[in-house]
């Protein structure tokens, strides 16, 4: 693709990450929206009839196996493939947090809840492997890149507090009011909105400067610049 060689070291990394959320997030739109589940309109309704040791239906159990397996991956992905970034510590800590969420959840049968959540958050972190691969290497690719800015607020300060955290903060305790690790699911849960809140400044970071004019392509500000990577 006549790419740079930084770009070029980069790119394996961002189509990995582009088509696996593809696959996935197709995956959860058609769990969500042509199926019966009610998730996604009616949040508090992942808790309705909910009891120990219920039974997980297989197309949920198939997308815990899928985002387990990915985010396990991820977690050596980050510490020895992927190219080292300001935030790496930050998606790290994601990964794991991500990673027990994922465990428990399907261990105390809140997979209802969890379908929900993982969906937000591939919404917004789907962006970043597309913007890479098919925006951010095409000469003047500011304009089409900012439109992803609203969506990633949309997604992870907007709809992940008023679906997720609502749900699991509240509402849960309206149906169970004795649920098991309340604390625990929705501290980790907590964790993630600070870390959608870290790198959203980012994204604020990103439009300042191209608003003032300091950037004339579209460089990942979470990168080290050349002088940062010798030291």
């Amino acid at each position: 693709c006549n790419l740079q060689p930084k770009d070029a070291a980069k790119m394996p990394e961002s189509a990995w990450k582009l088509l696996f959320y593809t696959l996935s997030w197709s995956y959860g739109i058609y769990l969500l929206f042509f199926t019966e589940y009610p998730f996604f309109y009616d949040p508090p309704s992942v808790f309705y009839d909910w009891k120990k040791g219920m039974d997980v239906p297989t197309d949920i159990a198939i997308a815990y196996l899928l985002q387990c397996s990915f985010y396990g991956h991820s977690i050596y992905a980050t510490a020895y493939m992927d190219t080292w970034r300001k935030d790496s510590v930050v998606m790290l800590l994601h990964h794991v947090v991500t990673l027990t969420l994922i465990a428990f959840s399907y261990a105390f049968r809140c997979h209802h809840r969890g379908l929900g959540g993982e969906r937000r958050r591939q919404e917004a972190v789907g962006g970043d492997g597309g913007k890479r691969c098919w925006v951010s290497q095409l000469p003047g690719a500011i304009t089409p890149t900012l439109p992803l800015c609203p969506g990633r607020f949309w997604f992870r300060l907007y709809w992940f507090p008023l679906k997720v955290l609502y749900a699991t903060c509240y509402s849960s305790l309206q149906s169970v009011p004795d649920i098991p690790f309340y604390f625990f699911f929705n501290a980790l849960l907590l964790v993630l909105t600070l870390m959608n809140i870290y790198w959203f400044l980012y994204i604020i970071l990103f439009v300042a400067k191209v608003l003032m004019g300091q950037m004339q392509e579209v460089n990942d500000v979470r990168e080290y610049d050349v002088e940062d990577s010798r030291k």
